[in-house]
């Protein structure tokens, strides 16, 4: 299985659940598990050659010359993500089928939990950098997604709310630095990026990029002074908080920094701000940990401090600290998933997550207690656990570090070990422990298999990682180390390393933590004695303030008027190009003026005149629409006279659809514009208006006098239509070939705006603007025939006729003047003119295809011809053509740009036809609406 293939896997899983979710949520979970675990199978297939230290690759090209390719690696670090991401998501799904109710949209859940999977995936196999930038949004809009997915509590989604608006914000900064580092390194490859360590950290822009890309990495990982998100995200399902913020998306940050830990690490720079977030991160989550009573909160905090301890480690910056970081990786990932779905069931056994309202499971809830006490020993670093073994490594490169002293860096460390056993222990002991109580809202015992199956798999691998480290888990530490590091390492992991420093630290930090638990209600009464800031309630502020400054701005800037807004854009417009202008160079105005012909001053002439016209007349809106038509009209004789065949037949056709929808949209307008500027304000936009023109026409004209330095591209277009693009027609093979990624983007806005459109008029059918709509229509006399039995007669003559032409100009189109757009905008005529001979209810009674349809199927179409390009090894939508001679027949040209041709036609008919049928419909639906109240 291809690297691209595993990462893409989820995104194929992600299909069923909502396909499937009629069947059970059983089926859906199934579905989900098998997608998981196809992708967990060829990451396995892979780990052979990976741990021999093979980078495995799977490259797809996009748009090589601008850098974007969807290309693949796999290493030691890559495997060590996916297998958490993949082994730990696979017991997720088993463990959320039995945790959600039937209440539950389980489909939904499924569904943005694939959707999450797939994007952490994307962004620890992707050697890409601007691909990992958009795995790395999808992971922030997924999780918005399953942080809210309980939308009808205020704490769902406050807490979506605030986790996007902070990784989002984070995320606009991470952008930015990887930009400057693939500026810096030459090359958006991470396999390039990593070999440029010297000429990175030479490079000026080397601390702003260090900045930008850590700011993106602290607010995902939850660092200081962004770690309030994450405890407010626990608002979600249990099983999204055992995932997403235990195992995988805050660790997407700590993933981001170990892979260009070779680039990035080594200097102060570096030491100081990653070394110092993480320990003010580590010891501020293990404080407000030990005071928490929700069980989630307080394992939020934990993770929180835990976070900031693999943040320290790899801020070390040597290749001891990088193994004590990855191996505590996997261990917190084990021990804190176990946590969170134990903490899962107990809430769904007693009905509380309150600690102040738990005690005594011990006998209620054998099961869970031995599940939790493992997991929460091993978290507080108690041997033989494999907690134990990752703190003792941390403690170890604390005690030989200097930060601000010889022994800061130790004694802070000891002290937050301390603060992780006190939070642990407390977690058993007060939640266990104790006499069992009659006040529990739920009667507590022990859940089915389902439930407990997926944290007991864990706490065995806790288990036995803290017996037998270098059997489980040596191989993946080496390798992943190794990746980060970029060198060869060999780590040897023991239970027993003998009497160390380390080992006395964490002798301390046991003792020393079980009193802090002795002392721990006195300690909370001293706590709340005191006032203390709450990040909530300032960010809360912080947001509600920029968003009535934003207000204040805007109300003063705008007030609703398009003249208002459209003066200051061109006034902006033209400002920016006069400075752009006189600040440039423009070379000498060389090139001949041509001779000026009678037909073409005739044209100019005509247009000049329609356009003052337009300006006297401009508030009588049929006679500008007129105006308008025939300026289109000349402007398309001009590119007849300058043998442009191709534009006119276009502008004609955009024309005559234009000027019809426009006449229908004006139906429901009045016939004048009333007058709502002063003399003032109608003289200022002369003025803004005459300044535009003016710079364009100056621009226009200094253009079409001077000879550039460098050949244009129209040059290369021509001599290679034939040789690359297979047609002789030059548009078209710009268009579909050597711009068809414009044009991709084109038809899909084109698509967007006839949705819109339709949505915009479905709101004007309903309710009281229907009413206001009724009452203008019935206040108009309207004609006597409706439809004229002339133009039914010519219309449905003309149908097949033009579907004939436009069959024959679409064929055409890639040697001869025409195309799928022409061949759309003629086959629209057609369709329009039913509308207009016999009414929206006879020509929709006869519509077989939905237009909605037809949109879809273009840019689906267009897209799998450009997707085409990849099975071939080519980039996106790259043309293939060839000649074919069949008996009886003259040789004739086969391209694929003709699956993307088909795309335009489509899209284009399927848009015009959906905007005139959505204003035809207002129309219908005001009049039976008169209808029902006895008006007509």
């Amino acid at each position: 299985m291809s690297i691209a293939l595993i990462a893409l896997m989820p995104f194929i899983g992600a299909l069923f659940p909502g396909l499937l979710i009629r069947s059970g949520r059983d089926v859906a979970a199934l579905a989900c598990g098998t997608a998981t675990l196809i992708a967990l199978i060829g990451l396995v297939i892979h780990a052979p050659a990976v741990l021999a230290g093979e980078v495995l690759t799977s490259r797809i090209e996009w748009v090589p010359q601008l850098g974007l390719a969807a290309n693949f690696r796999l290493d030691g670090l890559g495997l060590l993500f996916g297998l958490l991401i993949l082994g730990i998501g696979l017991l997720i799904i088993a463990y959320a089928r039995a945790y959600l109710s039937d209440r539950d949209e389980s489909g939904r859940f499924f569904t943005y939990l694939m959707l999450f999977q797939g994007a952490m995936m994307g962004i620890v196999l992707s050697d890409n950098i601007l691909l990992l930038l958009i795995f790395w949004e999808l992971t922030s809009l997924s999780s918005f997604l399953l942080i809210g997915f309980r939308k009808e509590t205020e704490a769902g989604r406050r807490g979506a709310r605030m986790a996007l608006t902070v990784t989002g914000m984070g995320g606009l900064a991470m952008i930015a630095g990887m930009l400057l580092l693939g500026s810096i390194a030459g090359s958006y490859e991470l396999s390039d990026i990593l070999t440029q360590r010297e000429a990175v950290q030479a490079s000026p822009m080397y601390l702003p990029a260090l900045l930008l890309i850590l700011l993106g990495a602290f607010t995902k990982s939850a660092q200081f002074p962004f770690h309030f998100w994450l405890p407010h995200a626990m608002a979600a399902p249990t099983p999204v908080s055992a995932y997403l913020h235990s195992a995988t998306m805050v660790k997407a940050g700590i993933f981001v920094m170990a892979r260009l830990w070779p680039v990035l690490s080594g200097t102060p720079e570096w030491f100081w701000l990653v070394t110092g977030a993480g320990l003010v991160t580590m010891l501020l989550g293990a404080a407000v940990a030990v005071f928490r009573d929700d069980l989630k909160d307080l394992l939020a905090y934990s993770t929180v401090s835990h976070l900031g301890l693999i943040t320290m480690l790899l801020g070390f910056g040597t290749r001891e600290a990088a193994i004590a970081a990855v191996f505590h990786i996997i261990n917190h990932a084990t021990f804190k998933a176990a946590l969170f779905m134990t903490a899962g069931i107990i809430d769904h056994e007693t009905g509380t997550r309150s600690i102040a309202r738990l005690g005594g499971l011990m006998r209620l809830m054998p099961i869970v207690f031995t599940i939790g006490t493992i997991a929460a020993l091993s978290m507080a670093g108690v041997p033989p656990l494999n907690g134990f073994l990752s703190k003792e490594l941390m403690l170890e490169e604390a005690a030989h570090t200097s930060f601000g002293g010889p022994h800061v860096l130790m004694v802070l460390a000891t002290f937050a070990a301390m603060l992780s056993v006190c939070y642990s222990l407390r977690f058993i002991w007060q939640v266990f422990m104790g006499p069992k109580r009659t006040d529990y809202p739920l009667k507590p015992h022990d859940p089915g298999f389902g439930l407990w199956a997926s944290p007991a798999l864990l706490a065995v691998l806790v288990i036995l990682i803290g017996l037998a480290p270098q059997v489980m888990a040596g191989w993946l530490v080496e390798a992943s180390a190794s990746a980060v590091t970029q060198e060869a390492l060999h780590p040897h992991l023991a239970l027993w390393h003998g009497v160390t420093p380390a080992l006395m630290m964490s002798g301390i930090a046991l003792i020393g933590g079980v009193i802090l638990l002795a002392l721990q209600p006195r300690l909370l009464a001293i706590r709340n004695s005191f006032r203390r800031p709450d990040a909530k309630t300032i960010f809360e502020a912080l947001v509600n303030a920029c968003v009535g400054l934003a207000q204040k701005l805007t109300d003063g800037l705008t007030n609703g008027s398009m003249a208002r807004s459209l003066a200051a854009m061109t006034l902006m417009v033209v400002i920016c190009g006069t400075w752009a202008f006189s600040s440039g160079q423009l070379s000498a105005l060389d090139r001949p003026m041509l001779p000026i012909q009678p037909v073409a001053l005739i044209g100019w002439f005509l247009v000049v005149v329609a356009t003052v016209c337009l300006i006297f007349w401009h508030r009588n809106r049929v006679l500008s629409l007129i105006m308008v038509g025939i300026i289109g009209l000349i402007v398309s004789g001009c590119f007849v006279y300058l043998s442009a065949p191709d534009l006119a037949l276009t502008q004609i056709s955009v024309e005559v659809v234009t000027v019809i929808l426009l006449l229908l949209a004006l139906n429901f307008l009045p016939g004048h514009s009333p007058v709502e500027s002063g003399d003032l304000r109608r003289g200022w936009h002369v003025f803004i208006a005459t300044l535009a023109g003016l710079a364009i026409g100056g621009l226009s004209y200094a253009v079409l006098r001077s000879d550039f330095a460098f050949a244009p591209i129209s040059g290369y277009m021509l001599a290679n239509s034939h040789d690359l693009g297979g047609g002789d027609n030059v548009v078209n093979v710009i268009l579909v070939d050597f711009r068809g990624y414009d044009t991709f983007g084109e038809i899909t806005v084109l698509g967007i705006a006839a949705l819109t459109i339709f949505a915009l008029t479905e709101t004007l059918i309903r309710g009281a603007s229907l009413r206001r709509l009724a009452d203008w229509i019935s206040g108009r006399s309207r004609a006597g025939d409706q439809d004229p039995l002339m133009l039914v007669v010519a219309s449905r003559i003309i149908l097949p006729m033009s579907l004939m032409v436009a069959m024959f100009i679409f064929l055409r189109g890639h040697n001869q003047p025409g195309g799928g757009f022409v061949a759309g905008l003629i086959v629209s005529v057609a369709l329009v003119l039913q509308y207009i001979g016999s009414g929206l209810v006879w020509t929709e009674a006869r519509q077989r295809v939905p237009y909605h349809g037809l949109i879809g199927a273009g840019v689906l179409a267009a897209g799998i011809t450009g997707l085409g390009a990849w099975f071939a090894g080519k980039p996106f939508l790259t043309s293939a053509f060839g000649y074919v001679k069949l008996p009886g027949l003259e040789e004739f040209e086969l391209a694929s740009a003709m699956g993307f041709d088909l795309g335009v036609f489509l899209c284009v008919v399927g848009a015009v036809m959906l905007a005139l049928n959505s204003l035809s419909r207002i129309a219908q639906k005001a009049r039976q609406s008169i209808a029902s109240e006895g008006g007509l």
